[in-house]
């Protein structure tokens, strides 16, 4: 996508004006999403953007800037004008770019600029449409997405990377609204994947409809979720959003290199109860949080960041590393090029462990089954947290006994790793956004159910 002469021109004339590190990030993103609303198509949208993010190191100092042009008199302005205040004699040379493509370990049939697959698009969308209203008369409303994306990416940097990857991604929306007089209530599913349009066949668009469908109208006539400390058996797939948004941002360089984190200084420490394994992986295979190689050009791994309770690494990125010390772990990301990469986590989750989810709900005589997660908020640093319960449920002598309205969950990072003392054997993973400073990138959440001793409920009943 850019010429090597003009990367290379540019990173020298970085050098040479004094930056310790030089960096060229490419990016070609394709678009394409269609949405089905009211039993109609309601849009068909599809996209392009292209550009080039420069980044320089200057000591312990990002600098970054960015065009949409590829010639190389913009490209040495823009990396001009980054240095004009720390203008400097060169201290270091630029190695020549090794210029290797990496292996890519996610396959891909149905790619979007090969095959834009609109009817079947559609038709997908009109089966669940049909699938969900079929339910039964109070599914008032159904909409469902397709979304699909491919990107091509080029990095070339000073220590003589020359890096190139494409990424296919495809994320499916399935929503439905039940209604009963003034009440509503809805229900959704969202799967994504590393991969092109192929995705469709793992995902049944008769399930993934129905689970929406029927998901919405158990929320009808609820009762009111009580409140309090509790027990609560944290639902899997989807419900490791708490670990992710409550401890995993604390153990990215991002915050760890500025102290921010109250993880910093605890490598090697007890962080959690013995039964909790945690790992961030950019490795499996086709996984929506996965990459070959992350957006500073380095190979990705699986990163065990706490072994039997015990934090044993931190996810890490090249200004991380040279902060902290830490070895580098293929965690630099960034939503596009606009954006200075960050240590961001990728496909981040509790390991799955022995405990049957019937024996969990069974030591509970009074509590609240979590089925499924919502959004939340997360205060930086401390990791205070309160998380939506969207479909939660009573246990009462250790059986779930009805469904709840929604409620919430608070409490912090660092004290519910203390409170975990059950992981079951049920692993899965679900698909997400994740926003920070490096933009919203894809991220995948997972654990397998886990029961949690203490956790404060904030409900609508006493």
């Amino acid at each position: 996508m850019l010429k090597s002469e003009t990367a290379q021109a540019v990173i020298d004339h970085a050098l040479f004006r004094g930056a310790d590190f030089a960096e060229l990030y490419v990016e070609r993103h394709r678009s394409s999403q269609i949405e089905l609303l009211s039993s109609h198509v309601d849009g068909i949208n599809t996209g392009i953007d292209f550009g080039i993010g420069v980044r320089l190191f200057v000591d312990d100092r990002i600098l970054y800037g960015y065009t949409n042009r590829t010639d190389r008199e913009e490209l040495l302005r823009i990396t001009s004008l980054l240095l004009a205040r720390d203008r400097r004699d060169a201290i270091t040379q630029a190695v020549p770019f090794s210029g290797v493509r990496r292996i890519d370990v996610h396959p891909t049939e149905l790619k979007l600029s090969e095959t834009p697959s609109l009817e079947d698009k559609i038709r997908y969308l009109k089966v669940m449409d049909q699938t969900a209203r079929a339910q039964g008369e109070k599914i008032q409303q159904f909409v469902g997405k397709i979304l699909q994306r491919e990107q091509d990416i080029e990095v070339f940097n000073s220590e003589g990377a020359h890096c190139q990857d494409t990424r296919h991604y495809t994320r499916i929306v399935s929503m439905a609204i039940a209604q009963d007089g003034d009440e509503q209530a809805s229900g959704y599913e969202m799967p994504g994947a590393l991969q092109g349009w192929e995705f469709n066949r793992k995902m049944d668009p008769v399930i993934l409809a129905t689970e929406a469908a029927s998901s919405a109208l158990r929320k009808l006539g609820a009762d009111d979720c009580p409140s309090g400390e509790l027990p609560v058996v944290l639902g899997n797939g989807f419900g490791g959003v708490i670990f992710h948004e409550a401890c995993g941002h604390l153990l990215e360089t991002t915050s760890v290199q500025k102290k921010a984190s109250v993880f910093h200084d605890q490598m090697g420490e007890m962080i959690a109860t013995s039964v909790v394994n945690a790992v961030d992986d950019g490795c499996i295979e086709n996984e929506w949080g996965s990459l070959n190689i992350d957006d500073e050009g380095m190979p990705t791994e699986r990163t065990q960041l706490i072994e039997n309770g015990r934090l044993v690494h931190f996810m890490v990125d090249k200004m991380g590393a040279q902060k902290t010390g830490y070895r580098r772990t293929g965690s630099g990301r960034r939503q596009n090029y606009r954006y200075a990469p960050a240590s961001r986590m990728r496909n981040t989750f509790i390991e799955a462990g022995d405990s049957e989810l019937e024996d969990m709900i069974a030591t509970i005589d009074y509590g609240i089954y979590a089925k499924k997660m919502g959004g939340g908020s997360v205060k930086p640093g401390t990791g205070e947290f309160n998380f939506a319960v969207r479909e939660p449920y009573l246990i009462e002598r250790g059986k779930i006994s009805r469904p709840l309205r929604s409620a919430t969950l608070i409490s912090t990072g660092p004290k519910v790793l203390k409170e975990i003392s059950m992981v079951g054997n049920d692993f899965a993973m679900s698909a997400g956004m994740c926003g920070s400073v490096s933009g919203a990138i894809p991220a995948t959440v997972g654990q397998p159910s886990i029961k949690v001793d203490r956790i404060l409920v904030g409900g609508q009943s006493e």
